[in-house]
């Protein structure tokens, strides 16, 4: 293996580590099972809901991202850092009990959300109001909060999500000018639905 290919599986999330490409598990080249994530690596990540980054000893092992130099001398951390800490704990909720992965390329938190509206096991004006709320969270810790509740409920249907798209948005959300650009990525995945209710309503007379 090169050190090109050494430094990327390194640097790899979590949640891309056990799931392939085809959104199955990953197999272990030595004992060709799935590597599903052992029952204490989620409960380690659910430890840290609610909680700050590096709080948990028990993530410790479950980072990925590279050390701030600069920071680490002050005694901080990184954006980055933070969304990742914030992400992991949010799998280990989403993962747990499910039997295939709920980490899924391509499926933005917007796309997700409205897979969860059209699956009839919530009330559409309920969930329309807790996801205006995620989107007016004026903090991050509030942004959390939110999506704590809205991952519970993906849980429930088996809903998959793209973890890698959902740090990128906790991530810009550490900045209020970014935070726009993410509640329109949000918006046009969460309310293409309206385009299919228009369809199934009356035709012009």
């Amino acid at each position: 293996m090169t050190t090109e290919h050494t430094l990327t599986a390194k640097r790899r999330r979590y949640w891309d580590q056990v799931t392939a490409p085809d959104h199955t598990w990953r197999v272990n080249p030595h004992t060709q099972q799935p590597r599903r994530p052992p029952g204490e690596d989620l409960a380690a990540m659910r430890s840290g809901l609610g909680r700050p980054v590096m709080d948990s000893p028990k993530m410790w092992p479950l980072y990925s991202c590279e050390v701030n130099d600069v920071l680490a001398l002050r005694d901080e951390v990184s954006d980055e850092q933070k969304a990742e800490h914030a992400a992991l704990a949010l799998y280990g909720l989403h993962q747990q009990s499910q039997s295939t992965p709920m980490h899924r390329r391509g499926v933005k938190l917007g796309e997700a959300l409205r897979a969860l509206r059209r699956s009839g096991k919530f009330s559409e004006d309920a969930l329309d109001t807790r996801v205006a709320q995620l989107a007016g969270a004026t903090s991050v810790s509030a942004l959390l909060v939110h999506l704590r509740g809205l991952v519970t409920q993906l849980r429930t249907v088996g809903q998959p999500l793209d973890y890698n798209h959902l740090m990128a948005d906790i991530q810009a959300w550490h900045h209020t000018d970014r935070r726009p650009q993410v509640r329109l990525k949000w918006a046009i995945g969460y309310q293409a639905w309206k385009d299919n209710e228009k369809d199934k309503g009356p035709a012009a007379s």
